[in-house]
């Protein structure tokens, strides 16, 4: 283990090349590790360390947790047929996760096409392209009230002692997940809990351009949907709730995008007809509207290997010859950066600590700065 003031004392390339070396590293552990896991289990090895399951040993033994039990179980096991997954493991063609998703899915005939697309992609895109080897119906539109959140607070039963014919132990198993256990009061009675309703917002590809989008609204928003397919009835006589949501979104989008990016069905101005001299900090309309259209709305920086970022949120306009050099707002010198670019590239062109005296300037006058009244 390194100390992290040495680390300090490293130079950027240095530090990357090592970070790349280690990664490369974990990889090729990861693969030996998914391979001895997967030995152990075809053996069942772990019957000897008083394990009643692969998944047991994994979580009590090796001490991983649930999911890293769960995908390295589930990697191994899927390696046995498909001995192939291993090597795009240790050579980070593959993660574990796009195996374990992958894995139902492969057969002999099919694992080539479906392997070499699959390289290099990311959850998400794995799930989509799972969707697309397994389609599922639509999910039905539904708006229904969750049960309150409540906590009952009546002690759980007892264990009963080994033999008593209590209810049986759930495994958590790659193809099934059991409950957490019961939680305890202080003093270490269990305490029954009712699970609350998730609020985080769920999106699930069902097939090839349809996905399932769930979450919890307010009452507010409730009431606001309901108001919504009464008003447009005549347009969406069904009130269906994925066409509303559509609708509504893409209002509101070009609303969005017509102010921050100059996006509208008729512009006034051409680029021809733009002041893009650098009089004043202000980007033309049809400038924003061009560099948008020709970046595609995604930052444009690229490092020395040719790899463009692929941030889509909180874009900016970056001159690419500084507007405090004398840079002017035509579209070959203005591109989309998103923060953290446009950011790194004002460092290169003002120089790190020139934006460190600048940040650390505007932090000293918002801090005089005195509220706003009520």
């Amino acid at each position: 283990m390194r100390d992290t003031h040495e680390l300090k004392s490293i130079p950027d390339d240095d530090l990357l090349r090592r970070l790349e070396e280690l990664a490369r590293q974990s990889r090729r552990v990861e693969a030996d590790l998914v391979a001895h896991i997967g030995e152990v289990d075809s053996r069942r090895l772990y019957a000897r360390e008083a394990a009643p399951s692969m998944f047991a040993y994994c979580t009590e033994t090796l001490h991983l947790s649930e999911a890293e039990a769960y995908l390295r179980i589930a990697a191994a096991r899927a390696s046995r047929e498909h001995p192939m997954l291993l090597t795009m493991l240790a050579d980070g063609r593959l993660h574990l996760t796009a195996i374990a998703k992958l894995a139902p899915h492969l057969t002999p005939d099919n694992r080539d096409t479906i392997l070499a697309r699959a390289l290099h992609k990311s959850k998400r895109e794995i799930e989509e392209l799972v969707a697309e080897l397994a389609p599922r119906s639509d999910a039905p539109a539904v708006m229904r009230k969750l049960p309150a959140r409540r906590v009952d607070t009546q002690p759980a039963p007892s264990p009963s002692p080994a033999g008593g014919g209590g209810a049986p132990v759930l495994e958590l198993r790659p193809d099934a997940v059991a409950p957490v256990g019961p939680p305890l009061r202080t003093d270490g009675s269990a305490v029954r809990r009712v699970a609350c309703p998730s609020r985080s917002a769920t999106v699930e590809p069902l097939a090839p351009s349809r996905y399932k989008v769930q979450f919890t609204a307010s009452a507010e928003l409730h009431d606001k949907l309901e108001r919504l397919q009464a008003l447009m009835r005549s347009s969406v006589p069904d009130g269906d709730l994925a066409t509303l949501i559509e609708q509504a979104v893409t209002e509101k989008l070009e609303r969005l995008e017509a102010r921050r990016f100059a996006r509208t069905k008729a512009p006034r101005k051409a680029v021809s007809a733009s002041h893009i001299s650098p009089r004043t900090r202000h980007i033309p309309a049809a400038v924003r509207r061009a560099v948008y259209e020709r970046d595609g709305g995604r930052c444009r920086y690229a490092d020395e290997q040719g790899r463009r970022c692929t941030a889509r949120q909180g874009l900016e306009f970056h001159h690419r010859r500084p507007f405090g050099h004398g840079g002017d707002h035509s579209v070959a010198n203005v591109s989309l950066a998103c923060r953290c670019h446009n950011a790194h590239l004002a460092e290169v062109d003002y120089g790190r600590e020139a934006i460190a005296r600048h940040r650390r300037s505007e932090t000293r006058h918002l801090e005089r700065t005195p509220p706003a009244s009520p």
